[in-house]
């Protein structure tokens, strides 16, 4: 029986047709296995727990095949160029089975494809976000998840295609009135998250937005990277002018993150060790120095 075929091997084999961009064997694999568009690959082997290790237990725990289009998490760091057309390969041949209800897929897969700077740096993200939206995914949140990673192009299709235009989504992207108008709504979680968010993204001017609307420049966001405070977040995000308008409102410069117990100069200087081509970081990291000897 067709059935009685190991998953985990089917599954190593219509991942490598989607990494090649071989369209026509993935084809033949899905006609031949129906439950590779159907089934969830629950215990996946070492070709896939090498690569992407504890993924698997988090973000991407029993992954369907579709979610592999995104390259996130990453396992070759490239995608095909004609990976949109292989993304519509597996949701064409899902639809032949009447059981499946290809909402999750389509609405996770979208999340990931926003997340990925794989797809992101390979120019086929905004293809990819067609290929699911036009499937029936929801674009709903996906701008925000898009930002987390600067992906500035993305969240902007993404609402062009219907996404609801949300306040720090607003503010990264430079839509002053809508911002104007979202601030009065919105709760205080929405304004760190924003603040949080725009300082990931350098954005300076919605920094100063922020700050203007009484948000705490100290306070880590609970549901995003809370293990810095927004400085060390403008710090990463390599935007002096970022840095600037935070510090200057009163960001403390001693604070240091949960995780590795680095203060915002601290990461400015592993930044600097890590990318010596980027010259952004010793800046940051001698404007911090000078700020912390003036206040002693």
């Amino acid at each position: 029986m067709v059935d009685s075929v190991d998953l985990d091997s089917l599954f190593q084999e219509a991942v490598a047709c989607i990494d090649a961009g071989n369209v026509t064997e993935l084809e033949r694999r899905l006609a031949d296995h129906p439950r590779l568009v159907r089934d969830r690959l629950s215990a996946p082997g070492a070709w896939l727990r090498d690569k992407v290790g504890g993924a698997l237990d988090g973000f991407f725990r029993q992954p369907y095949l579709l979610w592999f289009v995104a390259e996130d998490p990453t396992r070759n760091n490239r995608l095909p160029p004609n990976i949109a057309e292989v993304a519509r390969t597996i949701i064409e041949a899902a639809r032949r089975d009447p059981r499946i209800d290809l909402r999750d897929q389509l609405n996770y897969a979208l999340l990931l494809v926003g997340w990925s700077g794989v797809a992101h740096a390979a120019g086929v993200q905004i293809e990819l976000i067609d290929v699911l939206l036009d499937a029936g995914a929801s674009p709903d949140g996906i701008p925000n998840n898009a930002l987390v990673n600067g992906h500035v192009a993305a969240a902007e299709h993404l609402v062009q295609r219907g996404a609801p235009l949300t306040l720090p989504v607003a503010l990264c992207l430079g839509r002053w009135e809508d911002a104007e108008r979202l601030a009065q709504t919105a709760n205080a979680e929405e304004k760190q998250f924003s603040l949080v968010l725009a300082a990931l993204n350098g954005q300076a001017k919605a920094l100063a937005t922020l700050i203007d609307l009484g948000v705490d420049v100290n306070a880590p966001c609970p549901n995003l990277y809370p293990h810095g405070t927004p400085l060390h977040h403008a710090v990463c995000s390599g935007s002096l002018d970022a840095v600037a308008v935070l510090v200057e409102a009163g960001a403390a410069l001693d604070t240091p993150d949960t995780a590795w117990h680095g203060t915002p100069l601290g990461w400015a200087m592993h930044y600097q060790e890590e990318r010596p081509q980027d010259g952004r970081y010793p800046r940051i990291a001698e404007y911090l120095r000078t700020r912390k000897a003036a206040t002693g």
